[in-house]
């Protein structure tokens, strides 16, 4: 009997539990198994080692951005295909880019930071957006019950703007239970019973095309979100597929509008979720990395792949010190003390940060 190909991921599926279990199901649907890595591991252990905790060969090695921040030992020689993902891409950009050069294929999820991140030294960087798992969204009308749907966090320094604009919209138009903890296929449920979603991104990037915007889209209710916004470097039309605004005192007006005007708005709608459902599925992503998979299977694109040890060696320490592990930043620093002491120098600088934040996190945990 054939044995299905094998992608292994250096994470296990609850490590991002909006993003990896969509590609998981997605992959299985053309014939593809996981294998994941997590529990008890060192989040350094080399890839060798990994690689033999493997029913059989991988064709390729994903490392999702997740909450395990596992980065193998020796990814560079590693002779396998790999592919970072990194769904916050605005976020740490720097950083990011410095991590994705262990790696032969770069996943950015925002419009224009694959051309920054190839401007910026790699070749293997392409954009892979959000998307929404079609068994969730291609399925029969329910009754549109509530007229504004929310699903998000509206707490802290980076939503002020939302916290303040869905606080008026939650007093004027009837909404959902949005203070719940929600699954993804209740937040499809949330979507597909609302008429309108107005989307507000964060402080720091409004124009951010999130998850969320592609789950209205798909739900069939109407998307009213700011302007400028990254979907329409994706293809998507203001007033075709979406109502955009420019000011808040706009938003009140404009969602009495469309519910007043429900011919004009299922327009929309319906352009909005055809749309989606056929370019921005998992199903549609996983069709994108086999064919770039297929295509450049026979390249390796990593820029680390051709440096000296000590200089991966020091990209590692900079993705450990960032992710607060400070006992795998302090065991590349030693490698890298005896290998390069010019590298270890600027990992000095790096580690101190670490060692640094862990210390001050330290003074204000709370003590028994």
């Amino acid at each position: 009997m054939d044995q299905h190909p094998l992608i292994l991921c250096l994470c296990q599926p609850e490590d991002h539990w909006k993003l990896i279990p969509g590609y998981v199901q997605a992959f299985r649907r053309v014939g593809y198994e996981f294998v994941f890595v997590g529990g008890p591991v060192p989040l350094d252990q080399s890839i060798e080692e990994i690689l033999a905790m493997c029913p059989r060969r991988p064709e390729a090695v994903f490392h999702f951005e997740s909450a395990l921040p596992l980065l193998p030992e020796g990814l560079p020689r590693c002779d396998l295909p790999t592919f970072c993902f990194h769904a916050d891409t605005y976020a740490y950009t720097d950083h990011r880019l410095r991590w994705s050069y262990l790696f032969d294929h770069a996943a950015v999820f925002h419009p224009g930071y694959e051309a920054a991140f190839r401007e910026g030294g790699h070749p293997g960087a392409f954009l892979l957006p959000h998307a929404v798992r079609r068994e969730f969204y291609d399925l029969p009308d329910s009754e549109r019950i509530y007229e504004i749907g929310w699903v998000g966090q509206t707490g802290g320094p980076l939503y002020q703007n939302r916290s303040r604009l869905l606080s008026v919209l939650f007093q004027n138009f009837r909404a959902n239970d949005w203070k719940k903890h929600f699954t993804l296929e209740e937040v499809a449920s949330v979507y597909r019973r609302s008429q309108i979603v107005v989307n507000v991104g964060r402080d720091d990037f409004p124009h951010d095309a999130n998850l969320r915007v592609f789950e209205v889209l798909a739900s069939g209710a109407l998307l009213i979100t700011s302007l400028p916004t990254e979907l329409t470097q994706l293809g998507f039309e203001e007033g075709v597929h979406f109502v955009g605004y420019s000011r808040e005192e706009e938003v009140l007006s404009t969602v009495r509008h469309f519910l007043q005007n429900e011919p004009e708005r299922l327009k929309i709608t319906g352009a909005a979720r055809t749309k989606t459902l056929q370019e921005h599925t998992y199903d549609a992503r996983v069709s994108q990395l086999l064919l770039r998979l297929r295509s450049t299977s026979d390249r390796r694109q990593a820029p680390a792949r051709s440096w000296s040890d000590a200089r991966a060696r020091l990209i590692a320490l900079d993705f450990f010190a960032a992710h607060g592990v400070t006992d795998c930043a302090i065991h590349q620093y030693w490698a890298l003390l005896k290998s390069d002491p010019s590298q270890a120098f600027t990992g000095s600088r790096l580690l101190a940060w670490a060692l640094g934040k862990k210390f001050a996190n330290s003074l204000h945990a709370p003590r028994r």
